[in-house]
């Protein structure tokens, strides 16, 4: 699966990522916050190396449940890594 990621500053100069199948919107329940784009067209599936910067744990099964993946709010990224 291919994702396009997306991110937003919070406190404390940490990120939290957003995951889209690639090519579609952001959700309209997601889109409540101003979203950079980060990457487009990553390989999301289980050995995509590159996702584990993005700290967005069960990437596919979150995609199924609500059409995108987000990082957890316990897992947000500091903003250097």
């Amino acid at each position: 699966m291919r994702v396009d990621i997306y991110r937003r500053a919070e406190s404390g100069h940490r990120y939290t990522y957003l995951a889209v199948p690639e090519g579609r919107v952001i959700p309209e329940e997601a889109t409540n916050t101003d979203w950079e784009t980060e990457a487009r067209g990553l390989e999301g599936g289980a050995r995509a190396e590159q996702m584990d910067k993005y700290a967005i744990a069960g990437l596919e099964q979150q995609i199924g449940e609500k059409g995108y993946a987000i990082t957890s709010v316990n897992a947000r990224v500091d903003a250097g890594d």
